[in-house]
């Protein structure tokens, strides 16, 4: 077949559907010249028609086809050098997905000769092979961009209202006994009015996504008969992962996904994605060549002095070059496509220290990357969450990165785990960690809520593993348990593992709830893990990246435990929200503000008095407690009206004994009650505090509300 080919343009990238035709537009500075290849949709491995495209302007390859239509398939090949030992790998028999494709079809089939070298020859990646990829490489599928958003409207839900439910596509809905089972582990289960039920019932205001751009599977995981199951190994940053999708026909996933989205902002949720843009499926010289690789290698990736070898601050064998003006487009594109067309609201950025990095490779808070995103228009106000660290050097950079970007805190993490386990050392930290981390953020300027506060998280321990086991235990990952973090700061409460024993059920269920209890009651932005508020059990595997299983799978057939557990964590959050002094926007001061009764802020010693400099550095301190004042907080309300809250007495008994407090006294006409004792349920809310003293059992944890006496 001979089509007819016109110029076109250069933009946008990608090919884009105008209603009439198809405009395609690829940068790359290696090539010579680029071909598209159009696939039979009924036979995706059959190559029906191939042309180049006849234009170049500023290294963007672009030409226009009329009467394509959405729904076509295609693929790239891209001439040009093959010199790994220069930084280029160009190489036309290898088929290439677009990384600006808007969605994919089929899958990397690793038994063809994906490789842009014959794996096994004495020279590695020296050789080029020119045998056709095109049978084992999914086919891009060209979309219409047309979708009935109706009277869609972002939540655009403040930073101090922030509830994070962070969730997997499949494995939040896959044992859902109320989606239909065609529905479940897809977006459309994602949507499903149970499931939002659910979320609104809990109290979360944002959904937080595992990957969802299209990754590709690992061949070492086929081989032992398992699979990337939380998807960190992107193959195109436009493309909704396909398999998410209820129905596989070409392109569906984009319209399924933009369903969900909608139906979650109708119930006033947000959408918030973990998006990977820190390096690629290509892994390192020896990897696959399956997009950027063989488009324009020495553009898109930090390579090393000797080009042939790739700078890897992230261990997954490549980095991104974000320094590079080119590659740091192809993320802001797309963003701003998520953001503009599928409406999402926000996202969390993998391994964001990468991003970040400049020069030689070092991380700097002026980068770029920062700056344009800051500036730009779309992205400048969505949600923007770094995972702040990354393997190179100098990668941990918690409190290192700009304004408006918020962090997960992983010192908050690692001092409530140690703490509540039962640690010496840790007044102090834990005092920082509740009261928003200003050691971390005040300097620069930055707000409590430039913390997300987060016990667990996908990568790591379950809460109920988290005091169930001691140790990981991955052997189901086929490493031979040598996989995934030895240090967890975790506690067994005394038996490894389930058990029958009811002393050591009850401690564990306080230790869960105390745990909880603490992230909610922290300044800053909290972040749940989906099913940890029903007791999900990962039976001790603390790296289930590779267990696309009932072992990751949210289980919702709950007995009479894990339903008290999800009542007391609803109980939680919808406490939150009726407490602006859990909300501030600024750090505490320990003064009283206004006419205040109270200080904002004001620790005590179970004695009752007030905490000083030395008891703070005294290693066996593991019982305290705080008072929020309620009408301490010195930001008005949106209206510019004064905002007064409840005061809130907080005791914390990390010892494994009793303690006796002295409880402050209240505000003259009032008195204390009971909200909450993780010690026992039945205690509160609206309790009343005997006068005087309360013995706090071991590892509990007390909230008292000041109310009038009237």
């Amino acid at each position: 077949m001979t089509r007819e080919v016109w110029p076109g343009k250069p933009y946008p990238r990608g090919a884009t559907f105008d209603g009439t035709g198809v405009n395609f537009a690829v940068f790359s500075q290696a090539a010579t010249r680029v071909e598209v290849c159009l696939f039979d949709p009924q036979d995706p491995s059959k190559e029906v028609d191939r042309f180049e495209l006849p234009a170049v302007t500023d290294c963007t390859w672009h030409g226009y086809v009329p009467g394509l239509e959405p729904g076509t398939l295609y693929g790239l090949r891209v001439h040009g050098p093959y010199e790994p030992q220069k930084g280029n790998r160009c190489n036309p028999h290898k088929l290439l997905v677009d990384p600006y494709a808007k969605a994919l079809h089929g899958v990397v089939d690793w038994s063809q000769p994906v490789f842009g070298y014959p794996l096994g020859h004495e020279k590695q990646d020296l050789m080029r092979d020119e045998r056709d990829s095109a049978a084992g490489m999914p086919k891009c599928v060209v979309v219409s961009d047309y979708f009935d958003w109706g009277n869609d409207r972002r939540p655009d839900v403040p930073w101090r209202k922030t509830v994070i439910y962070e969730a997997h596509v499949k494995g939040l809905t896959m044992r859902h006994p109320k989606v239909p089972e065609h529905q479940r582990g897809t977006y459309a289960g994602l949507a499903h009015p149970a499931v939002i039920e659910h979320l609104l019932k809990l109290g979360v205001t944002a959904v937080e996504l595992l990957p969802v751009h299209e990754f590709a599977d690992d061949s070492f995981l086929g081989e032992k008969g398992l699979s990337n199951y939380w998807g960190y190994n992107t193959l195109c940053y436009f493309a909704p992962e396909q398999h998410y999708a209820s129905r596989r026909t070409p392109g569906a996933a984009v319209n399924e996904f933009k369903g969900m989205v909608k139906a979650l902002h109708a119930a006033g949720i947000e959408v918030i994605l973990d998006v990977v843009y820190n390096h690629s499926c290509e892994g390192n010289h020896l990897g696959p060549t399956l997009s950027l690789k063989g488009i324009d290698n020495a553009t898109y990736y930090w390579l090393m002095p000797d080009a042939r070898y790739y700078l890897d601050f992230t261990g997954c064998g490549n980095s991104l070059n974000v320094s590079n003006p080119q590659t740091a487009r192809l993320i802001v594109d797309s963003l701003r496509y998520w953001v503009e067309e599928m409406h999402v609201d926000g996202f969390r950025f993998d391994l964001a220290t990468v991003l970040g990095r400049v020069g030689k490779g070092e991380f700097s808070p002026n980068a770029a990357f920062f700056q344009i995103i800051n500036q730009d228009p779309v992205l400048g106000r969505v949600k923007l969450i770094a995972e702040p660290w990354d393997v190179g050097l100098g990668g941990y950079q918690v409190g290192g990165f700009p304004a408006p970007w918020r962090e997960w805190n992983g010192k908050y993490r690692d001092a409530l785990r140690r703490y509540w386990k039962g640690d010496e050392n840790l007044a102090g930290e834990v005092g920082y960690r509740l009261a928003g981390s200003s050691d971390l953020y005040q300097e620069a300027r930055r707000r409590p809520q430039a913390s997300i506060n987060f016990v667990t998280a996908h990568d790591g321990f379950t809460l109920h593993d988290l005091v169930t086991y001691s140790h990981k235990h991955n052997e189901a990952n086929g490493e031979h348990n040598r996989d995934g973090a030895d240090d967890n700061q975790a506690w067994n409460c005394g038996v490894e593992g389930e058990t029958d024993d009811p002393a050591i059920i009850s401690l564990r269920e306080r230790q869960k709830r105390n745990l909880l209890a603490s992230l909610f009651l922290s300044q800053g932005v909290p972040m749940l893990v989906a099913g940890d508020e029903m007791g999900r059990t990962q039976h001790g595997n603390n790296n289930a990246y590779c267990q696309d299983n009932e072992l990751s799978w949210v289980d919702w057939d709950l007995d009479e435990r894990r339903e008290a557990l999800l009542e007391f964590t609803s109980r939680l959050i919808q406490f939150r929200h009726r407490q602006p002094v859990l909300q501030r926007r600024r750090f505490f001061q320990g003064k009283h503000i206004w006419d205040s009764e109270h200080k904002d802020l004001t620790w005590f010693r179970p004695d009752g008095t007030e905490m000083s400099e030395d008891d703070w550095g005294k290693p066996f301190v593991r019982s305290l407690a705080f008072l929020l004042g309620g009408d301490a907080i010195p930001t008005p309300d949106e209206r510019g009206q004064r905002i007064i809250g409840d005061a809130l007495l907080v005791l914390l008994n990390a010892h494994h004994e009793p303690v006796h407090f002295t409880v402050p006294s209240p505000a003259e006409g009032s008195r204390w009650v009971i909200e909450f004792y993780t010690a026992d349920d039945k205690l509160g809310p609206d309790t009343p505090v005997p006068e005087g003293r309360f013995e706090l059992t071991g590892r509990s944890l007390a909230v008292f509300r000041q109310v009038s006496r009237d």
